[in-house]
């Protein structure tokens, strides 16, 4: 039996299945969900252009892969692979691809560690909404789903805690899925930490209201109590960092994609165009300018992602007067344990000085962002301008000839 034949009786088997094991419990795990993540796999899949043979056992696995909830949501991935075991068996598939079906399956159990590029694709469709538009839609079906499970209300601040562990547990395992998700999944998981913070922000006016009640009746450790940072302010300096690191990423990711682009067009350049010029003369001055735009684009490419070092030194002078940024590693790689150890204590046990180290280097990763973007908004204007200006000198020049 062809692959398409059986794919097409495995489609009609699994929808049997939602119909006979109908669940109004089942709000997000439904025949849609199942029918989406297979949708991802065939856009994965025809990206790295498998086989006939890897491409059955992805998508069996993706029809299969959430079946097993029908009967133990615990164990959902163990019971969904027995489920694709019997059908396929009974089909006399070979149990070499069998076994490929079951372990794809098994790989989307959550932590997932898929092995393998199969598997990896079947992890990354199943999670593919954490990077897309439709995140949102999903994650309130989740947790519909879930409430209906329990029978009662879920905390909308608890769930949208474990969302965001959620995101910063996981990570995509293809490279396509990576430069596809990756950027989108950051601004997902960046509002759910600024509406965390909002949240947060109401809590910080009771925490205070309590410190201000615990200090009156207990005036002897007032001083103590008033150094320990609030809350909701470290909250929102983990945030702050986080999200100040994750668009460093981005920054880093984009650099990397101008540096790949503009490293093809170079080598194209320099192994077929230069070898025709002499042939050609008309071409030169085009050429020449492609070549100066992937140049100049690749400078300010790899400019953006070029580290800068301090000297990683620190003098007794700078903690005592608070001059020194202890959180950043390029201000203490060079100096030793102990040194290190004391003026972190120093600053543990000043609350100014901890909040002004922590202002420092949230400053300082801005200026840091600032000249990424500045000098990777530059590439991407040379690119883009120039890529144009590029292609309108090759028409020019080969109408010119043909004149």
């Amino acid at each position: 039996m062809q692959y398409r034949e059986l794919l097409d009786l495995l489609r009609a088997h699994v929808a049997s299945l939602f119909q006979s094991h109908e669940d109004e419990r089942f709000i997000y795990h439904n025949l849609h969900h199942t029918e989406q993540v297979v949708e991802n796999v065939v856009r994965i899949a025809n990206h790295y252009q498998l086989s006939d043979q890897d491409f059955f056992i992805v998508v069996a696995a993706s029809w299969f892969h959430d079946m097993g909830y029908f009967f133990d949501c615990t164990q959902h991935e163990i019971k969904g692979a027995g489920l694709a075991n019997d059908f396929l068996s009974d089909k006399d598939v070979s149990p070499e691809i069998i076994d490929q079906v079951k372990g794809c399956i098994m790989a989307t159990k959550m932590p997932q560690n898929p092995g393998g590029l199969l598997q990896q694709i079947v992890c990354d469709a199943d999670l593919f909404h954490l990077g897309s538009d439709r995140f949102k839609e999903r994650n309130r079906l989740m947790r519909k789903e879930a409430e209906a499970f329990v029978k009662h209300k879920i905390d909308k601040t608890n769930w949208r805690i474990k969302t965001i562990a959620l995101f910063k547990a996981h990570h995509y395992h293809t490279e396509f899925c990576q430069q596809l998700l990756n950027a989108k999944k950051a601004e997902n998981l960046a509002e759910l930490e600024n509406k965390l913070i909002k949240e947060q922000n109401v809590e910080i006016t009771e925490v205070s209201k309590m410190e201000d009640s615990k200090e009156k009746e207990t005036k002897g450790d007032k001083k103590n109590k008033s150094d320990k940072p609030g809350r909701g302010i470290e909250t929102m300096f983990r945030i702050t960092s986080t999200n100040h690191q994750r668009l460093s990423d981005m920054a880093d990711n984009k650099a990397h994609i101008m540096i790949s682009t503009n490293s093809i067009i170079l080598s194209v350049i320099l192994s077929v165009l230069l070898r025709k010029l002499e042939d050609n003369p008309h071409l030169i001055i085009p050429t020449l300018l492609l070549l100066i735009i992937c140049v100049v684009t690749m400078v300010f490419s790899i400019l953006a992602t070029r580290p800068s070092i301090p000297t990683g030194v620190f003098t007794p002078d700078d903690i005592k007067e608070k001059r020194v940024n202890l959180l950043f590693f390029g201000n203490f790689y060079r100096m030793s344990l102990p040194d290190y150890e004391s003026g972190m204590i120093k600053m543990m046990d000043d609350r100014d000085f901890l909040y002004g180290s922590l202002i420092k280097d949230v400053y300082a990763q801005g200026v840091v962002l600032g000249r990424k973007y500045r000098l990777l908004r530059i590439a991407y204007n040379v690119f883009m301008f120039g890529i144009v200006a590029a292609v309108l000198a090759f028409i020019i020049a080969s109408a010119l000839v043909t004149m």
